[in-house]
């Protein structure tokens, strides 16, 4: 349900909504909805992180690369990268930290 209510409030917002799908002592996922056009600010992860496209396309942007990521790809994220992500289409991405 996490997932649909993320899509729910979208409708209503102008920045990408983040809702919490699971959590523990070890890994974090973090479902990330777009509109196309939005973009999450650029911001750094102290922690490994992984994104993972699971509806739409979006790209990656930082000072290093810029990586276009399709449905059902995956991307590293460097620890301390100074990034962003921007959507191409409207999009649903799982961020999964840990």
């Amino acid at each position: 349900m996490i997932i649909k209510e993320a899509l729910a409030e979208l409708e209503f917002k102008q920045n990408p909504v983040a809702k919490i799908l699971h959590t523990s002592d070890t890994v974090k996922i973090i479902v990330l909805a777009f509109k196309k056009g939005m973009v999450l600010k650029e911001h750094k992860t102290a922690i490994s992180a992984k994104l993972l496209v699971i509806d739409g396309k979006v790209k990656y942007l930082s000072s290093v690369t810029e990586t276009i990521l399709n449905l059902h790809d995956e991307f590293l994220i460097p620890i301390n990268e100074l990034h962003a992500v921007e959507a191409i289409e409207d999009s649903v991405c799982l961020l999964i930290k840990g």
